[in-house]
């Protein structure tokens, strides 16, 4: 589809739709949302832009394969899963560290971030290999 109104509007709309799936994986273990959530709104906005522009254009603007994206998305599942066992306690276990930063105050670091950045990477890969797939099959 060639439309010029979707292209512009995809344009307009891609960073601030991947900006707010960002603040969706980062708030999503202290309220709703997180990496399955965030990681939709990803492949949505990629899909769109395979939509109004081509599906060359929409890998382009995602710049890794989606296997590699399902394939890091695991290993941070993993990781983080994995962190507990190795000091000692349950599988999946939550292991926090605070960081001190200047001028900005403390930052809570740990392992459900990791999760939901591991499943925000496996939904955006799985999601998109499905889209660009059945898109490549239309042209």
């Amino acid at each position: 589809m060639s439309s010029l109104i979707l292209q512009t509007a995809t344009r307009y709309l891609l960073p601030l739709v991947v900006l707010y799936s960002i603040f969706l994986l980062v708030e999503g273990h202290h309220s709703p949302g997180g990496g399955f959530v965030g990681g939709l709104l990803t492949a949505a906005i990629v899909g769109l832009c395979a939509l109004a522009y081509d599906v060359p254009t929409a890998r382009r603007i995602l710049r890794l394969r989606p296997p590699h994206l399902i394939g890091t998305g695991l290993l941070a599942i993993a990781v983080a899963g994995l962190w507990g066992p190795a000091g000692g306690q349950p599988f999946l276990t939550g292991v926090w560290t605070r960081i001190q930063l200047p001028g900005w105050g403390t930052l809570d670091l740990g392992t459900p971030l990791l999760f939901d950045a591991g499943v925000y990477a496996t939904v955006v890969g799985v999601t998109l290999m499905i889209l660009l797939t059945f898109a490549e099959e239309e042209q």
